[in-house]
């Protein structure tokens, strides 16, 4: 689908959804969890940017290096900026449904909080701790994660997965999430280091959750950083507790993810 056919359909649903018209609290670090290939999360989320104008936007889909590339003045317009951190490159949807983000930000710094597919894959066979780059304790990557959650996090692999993969690969699944959560916070605290805050994460609604994301990583690492999440979803989730506020959207059309797996 190119860009252009994105965009168009990201007017749609700006026409179509309601405004982000949340009264935003006064925190550190809010963190803005998407379904990646849904607009009506990707304006709902400039919105929020522009209302709460943050110091700086955390991006899980962009390494540091491609962050760096992310100067003002490649900011100018979509094909420049995109083109500038090779988006095209990355596997992430079109760029399209990603730049409002970048437009609401302005000129404000941006991170990158992308790790090295090689550093992903070493954590599902050696673990997110081994793999860390920082002290793995201070995040909790040291600790065995509770029977309960570590099931009801290969539940949740296996069905993000059409129940297709290995049970054995699960729990390294598992280990390569944590690790991501972790590299993220990480990546979030030095932004509010460096700039004082606010700090604004764009990332997946799975890695916003209160319980076990984001925000239980940076809890673990500071505790004074005051963090709201918020989780555009597409449907209603087990427990409204996973989020400090949900809203509930349109699902995004798309094929059967599942389709190539029958």
């Amino acid at each position: 689908m190119s860009s252009l056919t994105n965009l168009i359909g990201a007017a749609f649903f700006l026409a179509a959804a309601p405004v982000f018209a949340l009264d935003l609290p006064d925190v550190d670090v809010v963190i803005l969890g998407e379904v990646h290939d849904n607009p009506i999360h990707h304006i709902k989320q400039a919105e929020a940017v522009a209302a709460i104008a943050p110091s700086a936007v955390v991006f899980e889909m962009l390494t540091p290096e491609q962050a760096g590339r992310a100067t003002p003045d490649s900011r100018t317009d979509l094909s420049t900026l995109e083109a500038a951190i090779g988006w095209n490159a990355t596997g992430w949807p079109d760029f399209a449904m990603y730049y409002p983000i970048f437009e609401a930000l302005g000129d404000e710094a941006i991170y990158g909080a992308a790790l090295p597919r090689e550093s992903v894959r070493a954590a599902m066979t050696e673990g997110a701790a081994a793999v860390f780059s920082g002290e793995p304790a201070i995040f909790g990557l040291s600790d065995p994660l509770p029977e309960a959650q570590l099931q009801a996090r290969k539940q949740l692999q296996d069905d993000a997965h059409c129940n297709a993969m290995p049970a054995e690969m699960l729990g390294g699944m598992v280990e390569a999430q944590r690790l991501r959560d972790a590299a993220f916070a990480q990546t979030t605290l030095q932004a509010l280091r460096d700039t004082g805050g606010p700090v604004v994460v764009i990332t997946g609604h799975g890695h916003a959750r209160k319980d076990w994301g984001i925000p239980a990583k940076i809890a673990l690492a500071d505790p004074k950083v005051d963090v709201w999440s918020v989780g555009f979803l597409e449907a209603t989730p087990p427990s409204s507790e996973q989020f400090d506020f949900i809203e509930i959207t349109e699902p995004a059309p798309r094929e059967d993810p599942c389709a190539a797996f029958r």
